[in-house]
């Protein structure tokens, strides 16, 4: 028993300390309430986390975006944060999601997900606090799209689409999880506003298809930057097949070498577009 509660303790001590350094906030939208935890200063980014949850690397690439003078808001929607990705933890949220994820449309193309509704509120009210030209977000994964459907809130100026991996299911590969309406509007203001999005995927990662890609290109043609990397760039020794470009699969140790050249990129799209 005692052996258990010092485990038990080791585990919470590493999930704070990958939190160190984040204020934590409860936000509710009328409908949900979700913890949100900031860092940093200057205009607004949201940084939206993949399955399994608000791990480590996700926050280290939180604070890689406050380094560059921005307020990260990191909300959690599933999982517990802090706690480090691994393959059981992986297929546990995955599980738990496609059984009881009423937030979220998984297997639905031609639709978002109801939990937009609540991140495009975090937005706004993410811009007001923070002000700037507007506000950036990337969504990661099982999130990816939902960068592009918030660009129904004004506020919202720098989508990133990093791996957009919903809708699942392999009869789904060209589709996105965005609304006609969704994508009028979104293509209406890319025009209007001289605005564009960043799409990240690696060439052989079979949850984000190419022909996903090549819909978003189609869609919104010289308004999107969709970047596929070789499989052979990605960090290796993860125990993993190359996925998460911004998190799991950056090359920290090769800082000349393409994911780090493309998590870069990504920076400099942040501040251009928020005004950092």
């Amino acid at each position: 028993m005692l052996a258990k509660r010092a485990w038990g303790a080791g585990m919470a001590k590493i999930h704070d300390d990958a939190l160190a350094g984040f204020t934590k906030f409860d936000f509710h939208d009328g409908r949900w309430t979700r913890p949100v935890y900031r860092i940093g200063s200057g205009p607004a980014v949201i940084v939206i986390h993949e399955i399994p949850g608000l791990h480590p690397q996700v926050l280290q690439f939180a604070r890689d975006v406050a380094a560059e003078g921005m307020t990260v808001f990191c909300p959690s929607l599933f999982g517990k944060p802090g706690k480090p990705a691994s393959n059981g933890y992986v297929t546990a949220t995955m599980l738990k999601l496609a059984c009881v994820g009423r937030e979220f449309a998984i297997w639905a193309g031609g639709r978002s997900s109801p939990i937009v509704d609540w991140l495009r509120a975090l937005a706004r009210k993410a811009h007001a606090e923070c002000g700037g030209k507007g506000v950036g977000a990337v969504g990661m994964c099982f999130t990816g799209g939902f960068a592009l459907a918030m660009m129904t809130e004004p506020s919202v100026v720098a989508p990133v689409l990093a791996e957009p991996s919903l809708p699942a299911g392999r009869k789904k590969g060209g589709e996105l999880d965005v609304s006609p309406k969704e994508m009028a509007v979104a293509k209406a203001r890319m025009e209007a506003e001289d605005l564009s999005l960043i799409a990240l995927r690696f060439e052989g990662d079979v949850l984000v298809p190419c022909a996903r890609f090549q819909t978003l290109e189609r869609e919104l043609g010289a308004r999107v930057e969709a970047i596929t990397l070789p499989d052979a760039v990605a960090k290796q020794g993860t125990g993993r097949d190359p996925h998460s470009v911004l998190t799991i699969h950056l090359d920290r140790d090769d800082p000349a070498g393409e994911t780090m050249k493309v998590h870069r990129k990504v920076l400099d799209f942040f501040k251009q577009r928020t005004g950092a």
